[in-house]
């Protein structure tokens, strides 16, 4: 077990530090300091300031803080990957703090994807024993990530922009005006799953504009429902009848994915993605150190 440091997993909107000590959480602060925060050449200073607050323990980084809009480019490795091989090509950009690689997937098919971060909480939890060695992983959020699980090891993984799409909808669509209303896995969200079934995700979501102007549809409903349509086609791009989801999520996300699996035959088990991510970063700095 390697002694005490500082786990940052640094996004691009938040940034979350643990303080670990022999494998546990000693302490804990989170802050709307993500990377965009942070002002040209500002990343040095920011990060000496954070080792500063906890002790100045070695630290390592993961997540946007390691892309080419972050602080150093810590390149990616090549799916499938394990905890070993991440571990393997770890950067440094100053002594005491080194940041964690990305991992890609460019196979012979002619599709390539990437992920930044998650790689951390997909072999931590399974690491950890929180989701088995081979398993269907799901990461919920603005690019939700699917990943391939096998023997312990990163082996597949898609990106989807559920997230972003339905917020560019809202936004700046022609149904944007109908999409009014809280969204969660109530009877509008799982109509919303229902219709995806018929794979036709655009008809559908114009007919959600005719729905409005036709009175079809109660108002405030059309938020839930695009919602639905939208989880339910990703989740059945990818998610057969009868198969488990380990979901590393909470709050909303788990409910609303949760019931969109569970509406397609399958079953969902909500992972801690917090316990997750420790792990991860754990047993990462136990192989450099």
């Amino acid at each position: 077990m390697s002694g005490s440091f500082i786990a940052v997993d640094w996004g691009t909107t938040n940034r979350r530090a643990y303080v670990i000590e022999g494998g546990e959480v000693a302490s804990t602060e989170r802050d709307d300091q993500g990377i965009l925060s942070v002002p040209a050449g500002g990343f040095p200073a920011a990060v000496a300031d954070l080792r500063a607050r906890h002790g100045g323990l070695p630290m390592l980084l993961a997540g946007m803080v390691g892309s080419n809009r972050g602080w150093h480019d810590a390149g990616y490795v090549t799916a499938p990957a394990g905890i070993a091989e991440i571990a393997a090509n770890l950067v440094s950009p100053v002594e005491g703090v080194s940041i964690v690689p990305g991992v890609c997937r460019d196979g012979g098919d002619g599709r390539q994807d990437v992920m930044r971060g998650e790689e951390v909480q997909l072999l931590g939890a399974v690491a950890a024993g929180l989701a088995p060695a081979d398993a269907l992983l799901c990461q919920p959020g603005t690019h939700a990530k699917w990943a391939v699980m096998k023997g312990g090891a990163l082996a597949d993984f898609t990106t989807a922009m559920t997230g972003e799409i339905f917020a560019m909808l809202k936004a700046h669509s022609l149904i944007g005006a109908e999409m009014a209303g809280d969204v969660d896995a109530d009877e509008e969200f799982r109509k919303g799953v229902e219709a995806s079934a018929d794979g036709d995700l655009l008809a559908a979501l114009f007919g959600v504009r005719a729905a409005s102007v036709l009175g079809a549809r109660a108002p405030g409903g059309a938020a839930a429902y695009v919602s639905g349509l939208l989880l339910g086609t990703d989740c059945r791009a990818r998610v057969k009848p009868g198969q488990t989801v380990h979901l590393l999520a909470d709050g909303l996300l788990a409910r609303l994915y949760s019931a969109a699996i569970a509406a397609i035959g399958a079953e969902a088990v909500v992972v801690d993605s917090h316990a997750s991510f420790v792990a991860g970063i754990t047993r990462i700095r136990d192989m450099t150190s």
